[in-house]
């Protein structure tokens, strides 16, 4: 069943940070799951690489108007899958509603994600430090759900280095992150090796944005 985020009987979100907050087990990770099955029959997980020619070692695809996308041209969003020319799969209505009620009650009005990237992580990898900058308005914030292995999401502050601020993520997890906290340095540690029942050895994590 799916959750309604504003009920009585919904989890309580948490600040973690100023423009960080954390619903738990916030969401029916099955239908989340549904979904990104649809997205990777259409245009699969794929290690793209960075403008440099290193490979990504995070694999990603994307749903949504746009989609994420990074090689020797650069980081940016494409309206279309470079490689296949497909469309993006839609954002489901049912998903793109969890998430704009969520980013409302954190204080986020009116947000609604017109671009989905979709990370999966195998054991052992890691999301280095970085700040999400390709998007068109910073005032919109990121809405992430964690599917399947647990991880720890780190927030460092305005350059690479220093001590983290360490948020483990667990799947159904609804982590968002808006505010002073958009233009933080922030990554994900190297994944555990372990196994669970939804995705086997890996996670799964979207995120939700207002790209274009």
């Amino acid at each position: 069943m799916q959750h309604d985020l504003l009920s009585p009987q919904a989890p309580e979100m948490e600040k973690i940070a100023d423009g960080v907050f954390l619903f738990r087990s916030n969401v029916d990770e099955k239908q989340f799951m549904e979904q990104v099955n649809k997205v990777i029959d259409e245009i699969p997980f794929r290690h793209m690489i960075t403008p440099g020619g290193k490979k990504i070692n995070v694999a990603g695809t994307s749903m949504g108007k746009c989609g994420w996308y990074s090689d020797r041209r650069g980081y940016r969003y494409e309206m279309s899958d470079p490689i296949s020319k497909k469309p993006w799969p839609e954002i489901s209505s049912t998903i793109s509603k969890i998430i704009t009620d969520a980013a409302a009650k954190a204080g986020f009005n009116n947000f609604i994600a017109d671009s989905c990237f979709i990370n999966c992580y195998s054991p052992g990898v890691r999301l280095t430090a970085h700040i999400d900058q390709d998007e068109r308005d910073f005032t919109q914030p990121i809405v992430s759900v964690s599917l399947g292995v647990s991880a720890i999401f780190q927030i460092f502050g305005k350059t690479r280095g220093g001590k983290a601020l360490n948020i483990p993520l667990h799947s159904g997890d609804l982590l968002i992150f808006g505010g002073s906290a958009r233009r933080l340095y922030h990554g994900v540690k190297k994944l555990e090796n372990t196994v669970h029942p939804l995705t086997g050895d890996k996670r799964i994590n979207l995120t939700f944005r207002k790209a274009l």
